[in-house]
C-alpha cells in the first residue's frame, strides 16, 4: 500500500454552521411571538374593564335567611339506657391481691477474657487489661490432656458491673470477654 501524504491536501470545508456562532445578519423586524402577545392584550384587557364596567351597578341577591331548630332544655334529656354488662359494678368492689415475690440473687460473677496454652500469653493478656485500668488474674486448669491458662476478672456482686468493664475492655482492644457465674 502506498503513503499518503496528507499535509499537501487543503482541509474540506465545513458546510454547517458552527452552533456557538451567531449569525452576522441580525433579523429585521419583530418576530411573531411578540406579535401574538400584543395582539392577545389589546383584545384581553378592553374586554376585561367592560366585564368589570357592566356588573358594577347589579344588586346582590336576597340572603333566604335558615331555619330556627328549637333545642331541648336539659330536662328534656331521654333516660340512659340500662347497662347490658355487669363488670362495671365488679370494678367498682374489686380488691387485688399484693403478691409478694423475692429477687433471686444469681451470685457473684466472673468475666474470662481468654484461654491460653502457655503463661506467658495469659501474662501478655493481663498486661493488656492492667494498661486499660483493670486488674486480672491468671488461673491454672488442669485437664485431662493438657494444662490451660486462663485470664479473668472478678467477682463482681452485679452483673451490671461485669459489662461495664466489659465495655471498658472493648474500647481498649480487648474482645471476646465473656461473663459467667463464679463457680
Amino acid at each position: 500500500m502506498a503513503h499518503q501524504d496528507y499535509v499537501s491536501r487543503s482541509r474540506a470545508k465545513n458546510k454547517k454552521q458552527s452552533p456557538y456562532k451567531k449569525n452576522s445578519e441580525p433579523t429585521q423586524g419583530t418576530s411573531l411571538k411578540v406579535k401574538l402577545i400584543v395582539a392577545f392584550l389589546v383584545v384581553a384587557l378592553p374586554s376585561f374593564g367592560y366585564m368589570l364596567w357592566s356588573i358594577k351597578d347589579q344588586q346582590p341577591e336576597a340572603i333566604v335567611a335558615p331555619k330556627v331548630v328549637k333545642v331541648k332544655k336539659a330536662n328534656d334529656l331521654p333516660e340512659l339506657p340500662e347497662e347490658k354488662w355487669t363488670y362495671v359494678d365488679e370494678l367498682k368492689s374489686k380488691e387485688v391481691e399484693v403478691g409478694e415475690y423475692e429477687v433471686k440473687d444469681k451470685g457473684p460473677y466472673k468475666m474470662q477474657c481468654g484461654s491460653f496454652k502457655t503463661r506467658k500469653q495469659a501474662e501478655s493478656l493481663k498486661a493488656k487489661i492492667a494498661f486499660a485500668g483493670l486488674e486480672a488474674q491468671v488461673g491454672k486448669s488442669v485437664g485431662t490432656t493438657s494444662t490451660w491458662y486462663k485470664v479473668y476478672l472478678g467477682p463482681y456482686t452485679k452483673k451490671r458491673n461485669a459489662e461495664k468493664d466489659k465495655h471498658k475492655l472493648k474500647n481498649n482492644s480487648v474482645h471476646g470477654c465473656k461473663i459467667w457465674g463464679w463457680d
